[in-house]
């Protein structure tokens, strides 16, 4: 995949119970073929995502080169079967609800969601702000 050409998906589309995994499937692609383009592998969010999994970087990276989605989809079924359902909501809070942590990732954020869409200040988690970036233009909230 050539993230120069194409946004991965969303971080909010789900496969096997969790959210982003998709999105780290197509940026470990693209980690693979170098062409990542400006997005960063393994970002703080897939880490969060590879740690659920209890799965190296380079080990996740080397799989989505070599097995399609399904099969992906099938080794993180059963790398989680233990868990929990409250296990999976735990996660993917943190991925959906993640929001800037310091006072200098604020700034940024709010940099980049103005550069965006001035407009738009009910953006305040990362996933919204990825998928406005990346013209998935999240609902307004009231």
């Amino acid at each position: 995949m050539d993230l120069s050409k194409a946004f991965p998906r969303s971080p909010k589309q789900e496969m096997a119970g969790l959210v982003h995994l998709p999105r780290i499937i197509d940026k470990g692609r693209a980690y693979k073929e170098n062409k990542l383009a400006d997005y960063i592998f393994p970002c703080p969010l897939d880490k969060i995502i590879l740690n659920f999994l209890k799965v190296d970087t380079e080990v996740f990276a080397n799989m989505t080169r070599d097995k399609k989605d399904a099969e992906i989809n099938d080794w993180a079924k059963e790398q989680t079967k233990s868990k929990s359902q409250s296990d999976f909501d735990f996660i993917n809070k943190q991925i959906l609800e993640r929001r800037p942590d310091s006072e200098d990732r604020l700034d940024y954020f709010n940099d980049l969601r103005n550069k965006i869409d001035p407009s738009r200040t009910d953006i305040d988690t990362w996933a919204d702000l990825i998928d406005l970036e990346e013209g998935r233009l999240p609902p307004k909230k009231s």
